[in-house]
């Protein structure tokens, strides 16, 4: 385990955005992550919990959901602490456990391997299993706080272990208390999850699942083919980072007063939306499509040709500024055309 100084972050973002972090290390267990906040604490006493303390220390999945602007002047801990952990609970339930460095889409795969249910139509969502429960990942009808059961976090001002319940969570769209409250004081360990063992829940409903498993010419579906279906789904529609430099859906999906709803509804009557009580969720990339985005290039980024809701390194030089600018100007125009503010999914450094 070395601290390294000036360390280019350019591998580690999935828009690859080449940026410099003041220092980096990469931790391979718990242990080993204690002894780096234990040293570099001594270095650098700050205030856990405070503007500089988030500037101070960033911790690191598969750096999907991130947007560097900037370079990091501080500490970038980059976690591949790893492992998957199994307990039954009774004839159809199985708790679980994967620590926070392995890679999201391949542990659902291990769990589809092992026929368990539950995770499937979270299929090929980049990231890490630690990032997971801070924005309640979600895909075709299904997000984490539906299996999620616990998960085991260090306080960074204590540096113990705690146990964080679905309720201690505080789970919301795209949402959860890592974002709010808890943001900048705790690291995800490991995630617990309750999945089933023989009376699956298939979910087709949302999205155009039912099509794709149409298409392949399956009437019956099994997780496994739901997880196929996503992934084909995903793969049509979404860019590989690994080839065009992305990080998925830029953008939540706003939700906005019913009363509001219906009256852009009157200019705009073939909005799609998703009713939910008083509130009413409507698509970004839909919004983002009708005020001409989908496809259009200023310089380095572009909205993605196939989903608008997908901002790009179209020629792999972008700057993260650039990628912001162009989050604003999209943000701007969709204000200005149907009176919704969008917001931004992914994080901002």
């Amino acid at each position: 385990m070395t601290i390294q100084e000036n360390y280019s972050l350019k591998s580690h973002n999935t828009f690859g955005v080449d940026v410099t972090a003041k220092y980096f290390v990469e931790v391979n267990s718990n242990d080993e992550l204690v002894e780096v906040l234990k040293y570099y604490n001594t270095l650098h006493p700050i205030s856990v919990g405070t503007s500089n303390s988030a500037i101070s220390k960033l911790f690191l999945g598969g750096g999907s959901n991130v947007l560097f602007t900037k370079d990091f002047d501080g500490l970038v801990i980059q976690l591949n602490v790893k492992g998957i952990s199994e307990k039954v609970l009774n004839e159809n339930e199985v708790l679980v456990t994967a620590h926070a460095g392995e890679n999201w889409h391949e542990f659902v795969q291990f769990c589809l391997n092992k026929d368990y249910g539950g995770l499937e139509n979270l299929s090929l969502i980049p990231g890490n299993v630690g990032t997971s429960p801070m924005q309640n990942i979600g895909a075709y009808g299904t997000e984490i706080k539906d299996t999620f059961v616990s998960c085991k976090v260090l306080n960074l001002e204590t540096l113990e272990n705690e146990e964080f319940d679905h309720e201690k969570c505080s789970f919301g769209y795209r949402d959860s208390i890592f974002k709010q409250e808890g943001r900048g004081k705790y690291v995800i360990l490991d995630v617990t999850f309750k999945l089933t063992t023989k009376n699956h829940a298939i979910k087709t409903e949302y999205g155009a699942i039912k099509n794709e498993l149409e298409k392949m010419g399956i009437v019956n579906p099994t997780i496994q083919d739901v997880s196929q279906a996503v992934i084909h789904i995903r793969e049509s529609k979404l860019p590989d980072p690994k080839v065009i430099g992305n990080a998925g859906s830029f953008f939540k999906n706003p939700t906005i007063p019913l009363i509001q709803f219906l009256e852009v509804q009157k200019i705009y009557p073939e909005m799609p939306h998703y009713p939910s009580g008083d509130l009413v969720k409507v698509p970004a990339g839909w919004l983002i499509e009708q005020c001409g985005w989908k496809g259009r290039r200023i310089g380095n980024v572009a909205s993605h040709e196939l989903q608008a809701l997908v901002i790009v390194n179209k020629t792999g030089n972008a700057t993260g500024k650039e990628i912001f600018d162009f989050s604003s100007m999209i943000i701007e125009s969709v204000k200005e055309k149907f009176g919704i503010e969008l917001e931004r999914e992914v994080n901002i450094i």
